[in-house]
């Protein structure tokens, strides 16, 4: 069974920097497409950041384009969000996600998701 790990969350003030990385288990990693969501206190979950099963294709939400970059290491198996210049809009769960089409984790409809990671940012 693949289960999705997040991990790298905390408290950090505005303006600085924080990476969440995602361990996936399972020899598969490879076949996923991954994405970043995230889920702010009385908001729906929102998209964050995709990348494709090689690292090919990534998209970002217009909200952290410029700041947040996405990757992975298929030899890990691990997914990485690397946020920059954080602003207190950005404190929310992050969750990590998985699917076997880049569509899918682009919309909030993947197949796997992680348990989620706290990030809180002070101003």
């Amino acid at each position: 069974q693949v289960q999705l790990v997040e991990s790298g969350g905390g408290l950090v003030q505005a303006g600085g920097s924080l990476r969440l990385s995602c361990a996936v288990s399972g020899r598969t990693f490879y076949n996923y497409a991954m994405g970043w969501f995230r889920q702010a206190p009385g908001k729906e979950r929102e998209f964050v950041a995709a990348i494709s099963t090689r690292g090919l294709s990534t998209s970002y939400a217009e909200s952290v384009k410029g700041r947040f970059i996405i990757s992975r290491d298929n030899a890990k198996n691990t997914a990485y969000l690397q946020m920059n210049n954080l602003a207190p809009e950005d404190t929310a769960v992050y969750y990590c996600a998985a699917d076997f089409h880049f569509s899918g984790v682009t919309t909030s409809t993947p197949s796997l998701w992680g348990q989620g990671t706290q990030v809180t940012v002070s101003s």
